[in-house]
C-alpha cells in the first residue's frame, strides 16, 4: 500500500494495514518516518494505540519530539517497560533530551542495573563517544574453537548492528582483536579463534569526543568499534547507524551557524515560529551593527565620493568581490579543519597558500575589471574619466583593479585565518559565518579602495572638490563664471586669452597666498572648466569646456565694476603679461 493510503487510513483510525508488516526489517523506520509525517497529536495517539511490543521497536526511531509527546501521555508503567527495553545508546539519546529534573523521574523508572549504567554514562561530556556506546555487547577468547564461538552468540547475543563484529579478549577482558562476523561463518568450525585472527583492530576511548569517532569511522570503513577504558578493557561498542545520525546533527548545526544564525534544536518545520525569530534576529542585528561600520567608513570617504562620483559605481563590486572570497576561504578552511586535513599549528601554511591565492584572484578579477572599464570607455557606454570628459579613465580603471587586488587577498586571508584563531580558541570554527567574514571585509575592502583612489587619482579625478575655485552661474542658457582676483587697475593685471579656450589671470602677492592653500596640486576640474595654477604661482589658467558661445567671463575692474570677456566680442585682448 502506497504511504499516502496508509496515511490517510491512519488519520481515519485503521491501523490495520499499519501492523501488517511489523515483522519486516526496515518496518521500524519507515513506520517511524510515517508518524512524524501526522499531525503532532494523531502522531501520539497512533503511537500509543500500538502493540507494546511493536511501541518498543519503534520508539529509537521517532524524533525527539514524538518521544516526548508519547512519554507525556503513556502510563508511567508502559514508559518504564519501554526504557528499561532500549539499547544503552538509544537510552542516553533519550535522557540527553530532558531537563534535568525530567531525568531524575525518568531515571526512577529504570531497573537497578539499566539506572546505574545511564547514570554513569550521562556523567560523561555530552559529545562524548560515552553517549553513543551500547553496552549491549559479547565477547569471545581466541582459544575457542569457531563452533564454539558460534554457539555463545547464538546464545548470548542479540540481533542488533553491534553483532556484525565480535570483540576478542584476554582472560582479563582486555581487547585482543576485532573480527567480522563472516569470517565465522566462511572458516571451518573446527579452527580456533586465534587461526583467523589477524592482531590489528582500531577502538574508541571512552573519553574520546564524537567528532573523533566520526573521522575514525570514515578513515576505516568499520560498521562497529570498540569502546574501552585506559586499560584496554572492553565497555561498549559504537555502530555506524548512530555515528552517522550524529554526523548529520553536526554538520546541520555547523551549515546553519556558518548561514548566520543559531543553530536549531528541532527541525525547521517543527521550530515554533518566535523561537525561528528569535534565533535567526540574533545574528541578524550583530550583522546589522557590523554593516553600519560600512556606512561609517562611507562617511569618512565622503569628500572623494563627492569630488569622484564615479567611485560609487564600483563600491558594490569591490565589496563584494571581498566578501566573496573570503567566505570562500572560511567555507575551505572549516571543512578542511573538520576533517582533521590539517590543525591551527600550520597556520603560517595556510596564511602563506591563501595570501599567494588571493593574489592570483585578485590579479584575474583586476584584469577582468580593467577591460571592461576600458571597454566600456572606449564603446561610449560609460564614461569613467574626468569630469566633463575622458582623459582619465585609465587611472580609474588602476584604482579599481588594484582595489580588486588588495580587497580579493584581504578576504582570503580574514577567511582563512578566523576560523583557525576560534579553533584555536575552543570555539566553535562554523560560528565564523559566511556573513561575518562578508561584513569584516566589507569594511576593510571601503578603506582599500579609497585609500587607493585617493593615492591615484589625486590631481585629477579627484581635486579636492567640495565646492570649485570660481563661481559659476547661469543665465538663460549661457554659463557666467566668474574670476577670483583682485579689481583690474592695470594692463598688466588683466586676464587676457592665451589660445581659443584659455584665459590667464595674473595673480599678486596677496592672491597667491589664497590659491596655495586649495590645492597641492593647483588643479581643479568640473564640467564647466578646468583651473590650473601656472608655474611659480604667478598665474592661473582657466579652460572652459563647452563651446564658446556658451560661456561668458567676467571679472572684477576698478571702481566696483564688472568686465566680460565674452567670446561675441572681437577686441579681446591677447598679449603677454610682464610682472
Amino acid at each position: 500500500m502506497l504511504v499516502q493510503d496508509l496515511r490517510e487510513k491512519i488519520l481515519e483510525g485503521d491501523l490495520s494495514d499499519l501492523l501488517d508488516h511489523s515483522k519486516d526489517e526496515d518496518y521500524a523506520a519507515e513506520v517511524s518516518k510515517l508518524l512524524e509525517s501526522l499531525p503532532h497529536d494523531y502522531g501520539v495517539h497512533t503511537f500509543l494505540a500500538l502493540p507494546e511490543a511493536v511501541q518498543i521497536k519503534i520508539f529509537p526511531h521517532i524524533d525527539h519530539v514524538l518521544q516526548r509527546g508519547v512519554t507525556e501521555d503513556m502510563p508511567k508503567q508502559q514508559v518504564s517497560v519501554i526504557l528499561n527495553s532500549l539499547e544503552s545508546n538509544d537510552r542516553i539519546s533519550f535522557f540527553d533530551i530532558l531537563d534535568g529534573i525530567e531525568v531524575t523521574e525518568y531515571l526512577n523508572l529504570l531497573n537497578d542495573k539499566n539506572r546505574l549504567a545511564t547514570y554513569d554514562l550521562l556523567g560523561y561530556p555530552e559529545k562524548s563517544v560515552a553517549r553513543l556506546i551500547n553496552t549491549n555487547f559479547t565477547t569471545v577468547r581466541k582459544e575457542w574453537t569457531i563452533g564454539q564461538a558460534i554457539e555463545h552468540l547464538r546464545r548470548f547475543y542479540t540481533d542488533t548492528p553491534a553483532a556484525n563484529v565480535i570483540f576478542v579478549v584476554d582472560n582479563n577482558g582486555k581487547l585482543v582483536d576485532d573480527i567480522p562476523i563472516r569470517r565465522l561463518v566462511l572458516n571451518d568450525h573446527n579452527k580456533t579463534i586465534s587461526d583467523i585472527m589477524d592482531g590489528f583492530y582500531v577502538k574508541l576511548d571512552i573519553q574520546d569526543s564524537i567528532d573523533n569517532a566520526i573521522q575514525k569511522f570514515k578513515e576505516y570503513d568499520r560498521v562497529a568499534l570498540p569502546v574501552t577504558n585506559s586499560n584496554n578493557m572492553v565497555l561498549g561498542v559504537v555502530t555506524i547507524d548512530d555515528v552517522i545520525d550524529e554526523a548529520e546533527e553536526k554538520d546541520t548545526k555547523d551549515m546553519q551557524q556558518f548561514g548566520g544564525l543559531e543553530s536549531l534544536d528541532l527541525p525547521y518545520v517543527k521550530t515554533p515560529f518566535f523561537t525561528l525569530i528569535r534565533k535567526r534576529a540574533v545574528w541578524l542585528i550583530i550583522l546589522f551593527l557590523g554593516e553600519m561600520l560600512t556606512a561609517t567608513a562611507m562617511a569618512h570617504f565622503q569628500n572623494e565620493l563627492d569630488a569622484a562620483i564615479v567611485l560609487s559605481l564600483f563600491v558594490p563590486l569591490i565589496i563584494s568581490s571581498g566578501g566573496n572570497s573570503g567566505s570562500q576561504a572560511a567555507t575551505l578552511i572549516i571543512r578542511a579543519m573538520a576533517l582533521n586535513e590539517f590543525t591551527p599549528k600550520k597556520w603560517w601554511y595556510v596564511m602563506r597558500r591563501e595570501i599567494l591565492s588571493g593574489l592570483v584572484l585578485g590579479f584575474i578579477l583586476g584584469v577582468i575589471g580593467f577591460i571592461r572599464i576600458g571597454l566600456w570607455q572606449k564603446l561610449h557606454i560609460n564614461n569613467y574619466g574626468m569630469k566633463g570628459t575622458g582623459d582619465y579613465w585609465y587611472l580609474t580603471a588602476l584604482t579599481v583593479s588594484l582595489s580588486l587586488i588588495g580587497v580579493v587577498m584581504w578576504g582570503t586571508i580574514s577567511g582563512s585565518m578566523i576560523p583557525i584563531i576560534l579553533k584555536k580558541l575552543k570555539l566553535d570554527p562554523a560560528t565564523s559565518s559566511a556573513p561575518f567574514v562578508a561584513t569584516l571585509v566589507d569594511v576593510t575592502g571601503l578603506i582599500i579602495y579609497f585609500s587607493f583612489a585617493a593615492m591615484i587619482l589625486n590631481g585629477t579625478i579627484l581635486n579636492n572638490a567640495d565646492k570649485g575655485p570660481l563661481l559659476v552661474g547661469l543665465v538663460g542658457e549661457k554659463t557666467i563664471i566668474t574670476l577670483s582676483m583682485y579689481p583690474v587697475n592695470t594692463v598688466n593685471e588683466q586676464p587676457y586669452m592665451v589660445d581659443d579656450s584659455t584665459v590667464r589671470v595674473p595673480l599678486s602677492g596677496n592672491l597667491v597666498k589664497i590659491w596655495t592653500g586649495f590645492r597641492p596640486h593647483g588643479f581643479y576640474q568640473d564640467e564647466n572648466y578646468t583651473f590650473r595654477l601656472g608655474e611659480g604661482w604667478r598665474y592661473y589658467d582657466v579652460t572652459l569646456r563647452h563651446p564658446k558661445e556658451k560661456c561668458m567671463i567676467i571679472y572684477p575692474a576698478a571702481n566696483n565694476a564688472w568686465k566680460t570677456m565674452d567670446w561675441g566680442v572681437k577686441n579681446l585682448l591677447k598679449k603677454p603679461v610682464t610682472i
